[in-house]
């Protein structure tokens, strides 16, 4: 692989980054990069600012509705929205269900659902997880009973990210309770709308109403929602847990927050000296900016592995996956500590909307203690990295 941009990829680099910067709110992006809270309507007109451009679905082919980039120009894409302070696309539609929908879906399911993904007119959220069934997603309950042309659905998924504002769950439930857990699961499209589907809140310790329980009462899904074969839903899990890893990496907005980290560390002072300059500091600093640009060139060999063979992520999708997340922690554990005492808890609401007589100390501060706590998940969503170890283990490693 060659670890150099051809002057090609540097073109198309300027382009989005000019892109970027004529066509990005300017209160939304001082809102990324300073950490603050994002509204649901920032990221909704991000996505439909660039659909409009013919770039909704970076990694998507043409021919349903993406752009048909080579893996490095989608890498660009990713880094070059980042730095400039972009909200990232939702990951559950463009990412998760939408390569699920391509390859195990319907054209009829085509047709519907990925225009709309696309474009922005649809929210998606993720129902895998429930009390039960976390890590061992095998052993869920949520039961689908097939009654005649519907699927009737009870149980419970909690953890659910943003289902508050969601149009659609893709859901993983159990439709056949006689055959072995992971045999018996089926991959199911449901309307937030239907009756008998219930949103409860989870506040999280930052504060923040981002993930929800979600309960399915007598929820009543038409069959043609049923995405491939009946109780084959675990191998489009798998599917799509590949890709959600691998987004989790989080290379370009790492490199941002990375950025952000050394602005800090400059206007941080420490024996009259910016942090930046004291030595333990500083080799913290460069200890995390080598493994962020490790992770960035062994993401994109997978991703041309990937586009080479004609397959999606494996269990290397698990590297990904460890690496990234322990890098985003570290990262806003740094950006904590260079803080210290200011880093402490503010009254929020009054923060976000720009109120800064209700915080002490610097303005880019407010921010850091709760998303310190906001990363603590990172390494535990889309499998924790304990899972992911056994995953490389077996997989790669044939222990």
């Amino acid at each position: 692989m060659d670890l150099e941009f051809s002057p090609g990829d540097e073109a198309f680099r300027a382009e989005v980054r000019a892109f970027v910067e004529r066509n990005l709110a300017p209160a939304t992006r001082a809102k990324v990069l300073d950490g603050r809270h994002l509204a649901p309507n920032d990221l909704v007109e991000w996505q439909r600012t660039l659909h409009r451009q013919g770039w909704g679905a970076p990694s998507w082919p043409k021919e349903h509705g993406g752009t048909g980039w080579s893996p490095v120009w989608q890498h660009v894409f990713e880094e070059e929205c980042a730095r400039g302070g972009a909200p990232p696309q939702l990951p559950f539609g463009i990412r998760m269900v939408g390569p699920v929908i391509m390859t195990f879906g319907t054209p009829a399911q085509r047709q519907r659902f990925l225009p709309r993904i696309v474009g922005g007119e649809d929210w998606w959220c993720q129902g895998y997880s429930e009390p039960g069934a976390g890590s061992d997603l095998a052993s869920l309950k949520t039961r689908a009973e097939r009654r005649g042309d519907h699927y009737v659905v009870n149980g419970q998924k909690i953890w659910i990210t943003l289902a508050q504002h969601a149009d659609w769950i893709f859901c993983l439930v159990r439709t056949d309770p006689t055959a072995k857990a992971q045999a018996g699961i089926s991959f199911l499209l449901v309307d937030m709308k239907s009756p008998g589907v219930t949103v409860r809140p989870i506040i999280t310790m930052d504060g923040r109403h981002e993930v929800n329980e979600v309960w399915f009462e007598d929820v009543h899904v038409p069959v043609e929602n049923l995405v491939g074969e009946e109780n084959r839903g675990w191998t489009y899990a798998k599917f799509l847990l590949g890709h959600e890893r691998t987004n989790i990496a989080g290379v370009g907005a790492s490199m941002r927050e990375l950025a952000r980290l050394k602005r800090i560390a400059l206007l941080e002072r420490k024996n009259g000296k910016p942090l930046l300059q004291d030595p333990l500091f500083a080799a913290r600093v460069a200890e995390v900016e080598i493994e962020l640009r490790a992770l960035a060139i062994t993401n994109l060999r997978m991703l041309t592995g990937e586009t080479r063979a004609g397959v999606g992520a494996g269990a290397e999708a698990s590297l990904l996956k460890i690496k990234g997340s322990e890098i985003q922690q570290t990262l806003a554990e740094l950006m904590m500590q260079a803080v210290g005492p200011y880093a402490l808890p503010v009254q929020r609401e009054a923060f976000d909307r720009g109120e800064l007589g209700a915080i002490t100390g610097p303005p880019y501060a407010p921010p850091l203690a709760a998303a310190h706590c906001k990363m603590r998940k990172v390494s535990i969503y889309g499998g924790s990295n304990e899972i992911q170890r056994n995953i490389i283990a077996r997989t790669l490693l044939g222990l």
